[in-house]
């Protein structure tokens, strides 16, 4: 496996000073953020799609330095029902082109939530059950067979097109895909080209074991995250873990992300990637930088230096 950086952390610097700090770090390769919710602005599909010249000079850039683009990242919700899905959609799909136009094989995304039914103007996350009241399983049903199957079924016609081999559906809150089980749902029903970007960091806020997911994973797997999270004390046994604390308010939050090695010691992080290299994932490991609890210059440190000392290489 092989480290790398997804860029949004970086979204202050200029491309070059951004390039020179990923080197510094001793990163070997960049996860290029851009679209969707990232205000990165260092790799916009648009932008780049559209001036031929800027492309080919940030390429240089990226090549001179030794560094690789380990994917283009679009985190997005292409299935909300208002503009904001017509823009993130269409950022994807130029996302998409990009990666295609560059030879760029993996496209880091998420699979979408939509509306509960038609003429709803809010995507509805439905956790709770599917089966009552009455009217839930018209609801799954709608979301799945009539939005996100005809969304992806595209998507990955589209990737087909240009060269485009792997989607990494981020197993985030929110979204139709946040486990191994609607991954499945959503990668049996449009082909394997569909997999996950296993991110350990918001599983564990949900209960699951991300070393017990990636077993059941296996080639699915299409990129991971290196990214952790701790469940704080005394907090979570009194109010559970669906938090709805703003992110900022570490203190009062029963789990917070954290720089790796913060929420889980350097054994399980080398058990974990173990597990993952022995299932058949050899790709690139993205630290994602989301620790509010210290200063955003120490985590990024603190996590390269685990994940440094805990990726099979």
């Amino acid at each position: 496996m092989k480290l790398s950086i997804c860029t949004d952390v970086m979204g202050d610097l200029s491309f070059t000073d951004m390039l020179d700090k990923c080197v510094k770090l001793g990163v070997e390769g960049i996860e290029m953020t851009g679209g969707g919710w990232s205000r990165a602005p260092h790799f916009r599909a648009d932008e780049l799609l559209a001036n031929k010249g800027i492309l080919k000079t940030k390429l240089k850039e990226i090549e001179a330095r030794g560094l690789e683009i380990a994917a283009l990242n679009c985190s997005a919700n292409p299935l909300d029902p208002g503009d904001m899905g017509k823009r993130h959609r269409k950022e994807m799909e130029q996302t998409i082109c990009l990666a295609g136009e560059i030879g760029i094989k993996t496209i880091v995304t998420m699979s979408g939530l939509p509306e509960a039914a038609p003429g709803d103007m809010v995507p509805n996350w439905l956790v709770y059950t599917k089966s009552w009241p009455d009217e839930m399983p018209e609801r799954d049903r709608y979301q799945w067979e009539d939005r996100v199957f005809p969304l992806w079924y595209d998507l990955v016609k589209l990737a087909k097109e240009v060269g485009v081999e792997k989607y990494a559906l981020e197993n985030f809150s929110a979204m139709l895909v946040w486990n191994p089980e609607t991954l499945f749902r959503l990668r049996n029903e449009v082909g394997p080209s569909v997999g996950m970007n296993l991110d350990p960091s918001h599983l564990f806020w949900k209960g699951a074991d991300p070393i017990a997911s990636a077993r059941a994973l296996g080639s699915a797997i299409h990129h991971c995250h290196g990214k952790d999270t701790r469940i704080e004390r005394g907090l979570a046994d009194v109010n559970g873990l669906l938090e709805l604390k703003d992110v900022t308010d570490v203190s009062n939050r029963t789990w917070n992300y954290v720089a790796v090695g913060a929420g889980h010691d350097l054994q399980w992080w080398k058990e974990f990637f173990s597990v993952v290299r022995m299932v058949g994932y050899n790709g690139w490991v993205s630290l994602e930088m989301e620790d509010f609890t210290m200063s955003t210059d120490a985590g990024i440190q603190s996590s390269i230096d685990a994940l440094q000392a805990t990726i099979s290489r």
